[in-house]
């Protein structure tokens, strides 16, 4: 079926779904939420858009592992589906980087995966001068996790920064990774998990973000930081990445993380909507829609934890999304599943273009 008709029919697959969980009084696991006393309700499927080989659509309906009842919600949705439907499951969805202190996405929590400790990593975890995408990087109080891209900011968001200011790009929850993280922040390359510290390898400092918040439903996890200096190489390994387009389904795309590198995947749903992921702490399990979905073509896993930040792009060197949670299992080859935010809601909640 086209695009249009299938954004139809997900839509009214999502208000049965969610009509089932009612009744069927599905909750988050109690680790998920800030409070394990309060319990609440939240969607049991993921539900978007599959591309098929003849280039039109199935629906893509995604259900997790573990939480009751979500099987046989999902057997009912994709029964109403009838034959244009895509099912499959899914471990823990969680953020790819992760707080070390007992606030928000801590890796005392269980709701959050840290990242793979350095050596294990194959990207890049050590120092490099000048910056480049893929190297590892943080908030001076959190782990560590990937720079995705290099951009600039049209309304500089803080003193001292202008139009020609150059600014790095990764998630909320590597450039902030709480909510007591304040603007002017320090950011430092290669991330604390990675032997980084300040004042030796402060980057520059956290300028703008997204803010993410418990109980509202968010469409990315992103951040900028201010660069100390401009000077920054800006090749990936398909050339410089200086354009943006929505995915469309069935691409192939790659990407450079700090902890698997650089990797290869085919993006096998688009629009999900009421992707549920983990963040521990503070913020508890929080609702996304309108995300990306890449399973990996490789033997391999496409990302790990500390692969949070990347920028995900087409082998044509166009950026299509930024990289922030990942699944236990699913996939083509069993490693797991890779979520990633429109690259162009992003940059547009942030009010940044790419460098060129």
């Amino acid at each position: 079926m086209d695009q249009q008709k299938a954004r139809e029919i997900k839509s009214q697959l999502a208000d049965y779904a969610r009509e089932l969980a009612e009744r069927s009084g599905v909750a988050i696991e109690a680790h998920d939420v800030p409070d394990p006393a309060e319990a609440v309700r939240a969607p049991t499927l993921a539900i978007g858009l599959a591309p098929r080989d003849d280039g039109g659509y199935a629906i893509a309906v995604r259900y997790r592992l573990g939480v009751p009842a979500a099987r046989s919600i999902a057997r009912k949705v994709a029964s109403e589906a009838g034959d244009t439907v895509d099912v499959r499951r899914t471990g823990r969805i969680r953020p790819l980087a992760a707080d070390p202190g007992p606030g928000v996405a801590g890796t005392d929590r269980p709701g959050v995966r840290p990242p793979v400790v350095t050596a294990y990593a194959t990207g890049e975890t050590g120092r490099v001068r000048p910056l480049r995408p893929g190297v590892s990087v943080a908030h001076v109080d959190v782990t560590a996790g990937t720079l995705g891209a290099f951009v600039r900011v049209a309304q500089p968001p803080v003193a001292g920064a202008d139009a020609t200011s150059v600014y790095a790009l990764s998630n909320w929850h590597v450039l902030a990774g709480s909510t007591s993280a304040r603007v002017g922040d320090v950011v430092v390359q290669p991330g604390p998990a990675d032997g980084g510290g300040a004042p030796d390898d402060r980057v520059g400092t956290l300028a703008a973000l997204v803010p993410l918040e418990a109980g509202v439903t968010q469409t990315v996890d992103a951040a900028v930081a201010l660069l100390d200096d401009p000077d920054v190489d800006l090749e990936y390994p398909v050339g410089r990445v200086t354009r943006t387009a929505a995915a469309l389904g069935g691409e192939a795309v790659g990407k450079s993380g700090r902890t698997t590198g650089v990797t290869a995947g085919r993006v096998t749903a688009i629009e999900l909507d009421d992707v549920v992921v983990g963040y521990g702490g503070g913020l508890g399990a929080l609702r996304f829609d309108d995300q990306i979905e890449v399973e990996s073509t490789g033997d391999g896993p496409f990302s790990r934890g500390g692969d949070s930040g990347s920028l995900v792009y087409r082998e044509d060197g166009v950026a299509i999304g930024l990289l922030f949670a990942g699944s236990e299992t699913g996939g083509a080859n069993g490693t797991g599943l890779t979520y990633c935010n429109p690259v162009e809601t992003v940059l547009e909640r942030l009010g940044a273009t790419l460098l060129d």
